[in-house]
C-alpha cells in the first residue's frame, strides 16, 4: 500500500488526494473545521454520515483513492473529536473517537471516546485509528499490535514547542509495538498556537521512511507485509512479553 500524508489546509486536500498516486491519504486531526475554534466546534459538527462525510465519500470514489480525516462529531448533544476512515468506493469503514483529551482545547468542547482499538481492513492491510495525544501513551499502540493493527493512523494537531513528539516519540511508538505508523499534523497557526507539521511515515524498525517540514506539504512512502514481517523476525518485542508480570500495574 502507499500511504500519502497531507500536510496542508483542508482546500487544497482534493488537489494532493488526486495528485497524490497513492492508495490512501491521511489528514490531519480537526482538518475539516480547524482544531482551535472554541464554540464552533459546536456548531460545525455533524454525524459519521453527515455532508462533509458525503463529500470525502465522493472525492474517495472520484480518485479512487481511500481516505482518513479528522472531524468534530455529532451524536446527539456529545461532540467528539473523531476521524474517519472511508474505502476508494466511497465505503466508510471506520470512525474512531480520541479517548485521551489534551488540556482545555479538548476537554473543554468533546466528550472522551471509550473504544480504544477502532480497525478497519483496506487493501489488505489492518488499518487502526489513533488521534494525536493518543499516541503518546504506549498502551494505546501495543493494544493495537496486539489487537493485529499493521499500519497506525494518526491524524494530529501538534503546536510547538512539541516537536519532540515527532521526531523522537512517534518512531519509538513504531519501533516498540512493530507496526507502521502514518502521523498526519497541521502546519497552520490558530489563535496563540502554531502547529509544527513535521508529519511522518515510519516503518516498524523505527525508521523515518518520508517526512515533511514546518509548511504544507504532501509525503508518500509504501507499506510492505513483507517488510513488516521481517521487522518482528528481527525485533521480538511482541513475542517477549510476559503479560503474567505486568498485571496490575498499568492501572
Amino acid at each position: 500500500m502507499r500511504v500519502a500524508v497531507h500536510q496542508g489546509p483542508f482546500a487544497e486536500l482534493p488537489g494532493a488526494v488526486a495528485a497524490s498516486g497513492a492508495d490512501l491519504v491521511v489528514a490531519a486531526e480537526m482538518i475539516t473545521t480547524g482544531y482551535h475554534i472554541g464554540a464552533r466546534t459546536h456548531e460545525l459538527a455533524e454525524p459519521p454520515d453527515g455532508p462533509t462525510a458525503a463529500r470525502m465519500s465522493a472525492l474517495a470514489k472520484e480518485t479512487g483513492v481511500a481516505l482518513a480525516y479528522g472531524y468534530p462529531e455529532a451524536d446527539g448533544p456529545a461532540v467528539y473529536n473523531s476521524v474517519q476512515l472511508i474505502d476508494n468506493t466511497g465505503r466508510r469503514l471506520a470512525n474512531y473517537r480520541k479517548t485521551h483529551l489534551f488540556g482545555e482545547i479538548d476537554k473543554d468542547w468533546f466528550t472522551p471516546g471509550t473504544e480504544a482499538v477502532v480497525q478497519a481492513d483496506l487493501g489488505g492491510v489492518r488499518v487502526g485509528l489513533l488521534i494525536c495525544y493518543d499516541v503518546e501513551f504506549p498502551e494505546m499502540v501495543r493494544a493495537h499490535a496486539l489487537a493485529g493493527t499493521e499500519l497506525l493512523v494518526v491524524p494530529t494537531a501538534l503546536m510547538s514547542p512539541y516537536e519532540l513528539v515527532a521526531d523522537t516519540l512517534v518512531p519509538a511508538r513504531a519501533y516498540e509495538s512493530q507496526l507502521f505508523v502514518a502521523y498526519a499534523n497541521r502546519c497552520d497557526t490558530e489563535q496563540e498556537l502554531t502547529y509544527c507539521g513535521r508529519s511522518c511515515v515510519v516503518a516498524p524498525t523505527g525508521t523515518v521512511l518520508a517526512s515533511a517540514s514546518a509548511g504544507p506539504e504532501l509525503i508518500t512512502a509504501d507499506v510492505e507485509r513483507d517488510a513488516l514481517i521481517a521487522s518482528r523476525l528481527e525485533n521480538t518485542h511482541l513475542a517477549d512479553r510476559r503479560p503474567e508480570l505486568y498485571r496490575g500495574t498499568t492501572a
